[in-house]
């Protein structure tokens, strides 16, 4: 199955004559290319099934690695291996920084790529084998080395794992671009990849929590067995390489439709990052991407704390979390559907906003309501289905918010061609990816900051733990959230391009 290819929708401007497709396109350079018309325009672009469900399938990969940075790996280099959740902070950011130089390049080499297999797939299928390889390293650390000696080992490996999932995910997900032009056909196909990432990850912590991290004769609490992160990196590795070879097999035979690269020419560092700038350089893209960045923020805190707050605020088991972990399933599969029919509704900017309103109000409400007194106690029967429904809204709520971001990115891609006559999804999508793993980066260092500000100790058990030390974390880490998603509906309202200005692109570029 594959795309419909060459309908033609016979609206004939004169055959073997040209037309003036003209400017009027606010808030841009007013431009006039002349365009072919050759008896007719072509439709946009649908994608089938199958087309749809490979696509997605690909986003496990990213999904399995970004569960296990942000729900695991603060937890376990830091309460389990020793290692002060500062310098495992420290880790992130310097991964960080790596992720700013290179994320930007594989984009743009990944749009200027010509090879018989096209622009993406090379990278996607290079990349499959030493990602797998760097992942279980992860969390298979040296046995020679504790506490803050695993700090090397663990900088050298993040840069690693972050930077071959970059030259995976980054060709990948910028396919949606190339696969349809559709406005809402795009929220589609990235509904699919957000549910099949979400979904991937859920599978991965929900395998780890139940299956893998269990108690033992030696260890009482699962969540700090040593052999099971170990057996855990050993199985995630083998999602993610089984999720990058079904997608890059599923998506090879739509190589041939594919945008062909630009024609080849001498470059220079300095061209291009100056080509990048200029690609990017607009105020619908500087509103995405600062509001991603905040909600990044946001929900990378939200993550890296998860299980530490259940364990240490609502006292949840091991089972229990593996069970809210398996609820982020019910929470996709909602979102699956939700998002098209937002962005077909209300357009991809106001359901944003509406979506990401409604996040940020559900997210810390179950905290608000503890330190009120107003939640059921530990223990308490009713305590555990009450937040597991509110953890299922809130999520739904979180991958419709994002799906529609990522939509919204794919439009600019129109939007810049219009500007600088070139195609660049992998110039945006790099922007998604990089902003994806801020979730990580700037989250786990900002979620590390909280736990020394608090005296939060580390390598405690629950019954180690001063109450009074949880309430004290809860307490600022609300404010913090509530801040930074406010912050991201605040920028993300400066957007500009809607249905009507892609649509006008579409014409300006003879696709309308």
């Amino acid at each position: 199955m594959g795309i419909a290819q060459g309908v033609v929708d016979v609206q004939p401007l004169g055959a073997g004559k040209s037309a003036i497709i003209g400017s009027g396109l606010k808030g841009k350079e007013r431009i006039s290319q002349r365009v072919v018309a050759q008896g007719g325009r072509l439709k946009t672009k649908t994608v089938s099934f199958g087309n749809k469900l490979a696509y997605g399938f690909g986003s496990v990969a990213f999904g399995v690695k970004n569960n296990g940075f942000d729900y695991f790996l603060l937890f376990f280099y830091s309460q389990v291996m020793g290692v002060s959740a500062s310098l495992v902070s420290a880790a992130l950011a310097i991964a960080l920084v790596f992720d700013a130089i290179s994320d930007p390049l594989i984009g743009f080499f990944s749009d200027n790529t010509r090879t018989r297999w096209g622009r993406r797939h090379p990278y996607m299928y290079g990349a499959a084998v030493p990602v797998t390889l760097c992942y279980f390293l992860l969390w298979n650390p040296p046995g020679q080395f504790s506490g803050d000696e695993l700090f090397p080992f663990l900088v050298v490996v993040s840069i690693l794992v972050r930077t071959l999932i970059t030259v995976y995910e980054i060709p990948s997900s910028a396919l949606v671009a190339e696969m349809t032009d559709d406005y809402d056909e795009r929220t589609s196909l990235l509904s699919y990849r957000y549910f099949f990432g979400w979904s991937g990850g859920t599978l991965m912590a929900t395998v780890a929590t139940l299956m893998l991290l269990v108690p033992t004769d030696e260890v009482s609490d699962g969540m700090f067995n040593v052999a099971g992160y170990e057996l855990m990196g050993l199985v995630a590795a083998g999602f993610i390489f089984t999720a990058i070879a079904v997608s890059a097999l599923g998506t090879h035979s739509l190589i041939p439709n594919l945008k062909a690269p630009p024609p080849k020419r001498s470059l220079s560092v300095v061209t291009i990052y100056k080509e990048i700038f200029e690609t990017l350089a607009t105020r619908s893209f500087a509103a995405l991407f600062m509001s991603a960045m905040f909600g990044a923020v946001a929900t990378g805190m939200v993550a890296s704390l998860a299980y530490l707050l259940y364990t240490f605020l609502w006292g949840f088991t091991a089972q229990q979390i593996g069970l809210i972990s398996a609820s982020v399933v019910i929470s996709a599969v909602l979102a699956l559907f939700i998002s098209p029919l937002i962005s077909k509704k209300f357009g991809k900017k106001r359901g944003a906003i509406a979506v990401g309103i409604l996040a940020f109000t559900v997210n810390p409400a179950p905290i608000v309501l503890r330190l009120l007194g107003l939640m059921p106690e530990n223990g308490d029967p009713i305590l555990f289905p009450l937040y597991l429904t509110i953890i299922v809204v809130d999520v739904a709520l979180i991958i419709v918010y994002q799906t529609l971001g990522s939509s919204m990115i794919a439009d600019l891609v129109e939007d810049a061609e219009v500007r600088t006559n070139k195609r660049s999804e992998g110039v945006f999508f790099a922007s998604v990816t990089f902003i994806r793993k801020t979730t990580q980066g700037i989250g786990v260092v900002a979620a590390g900051l909280l736990l020394t500000f608090t005296q939060f100790p580390e390598g405690a058990t629950p019954d180690q733990v001063p109450v009074s030390v949880v309430h004290d974390l809860a307490t600022i880490y609300v404010p913090a959230v509530v801040l930074l998603w406010s912050l991201m509906i605040l920028c993300i309202s400066m957007y500009q391009v809607d249905r009507a200005v892609h649509e006008e692109n579409l014409q300006t570029l003879g696709r309308g």
